[in-house]
């Protein structure tokens, strides 16, 4: 299980979303993958935005960091 801020967003998709993410100690998952583990309750500081009908991930939101997987 990652928390939101091990999981960094690698980019490369469509208007600079994220084909991929990078999971601290794990490496590289799709973002397919995470999405799905995200569905399935593995990532409890992560959560699912959707955008044009396309799922990303994203950290939920705390008192000290930002509510953007990529910071």
């Amino acid at each position: 299980m990652a928390k939101g801020s091990s999981i960094n967003g690698n980019g490369g998709g469509n208007r600079g979303g994220n084909d991929s993410y990078t999971i601290t100690g794990r490496g590289t998952v799709s973002r397919s993958q995470l999405v799905r583990e995200v569905h399935q309750g593995k990532h409890p500081d992560t959560h699912i935005y959707s955008r044009n009908g396309v799922e990303y991930a994203r950290n939920n939101p705390n008192r000290s960091k930002p509510d953007n997987i990529n910071d």
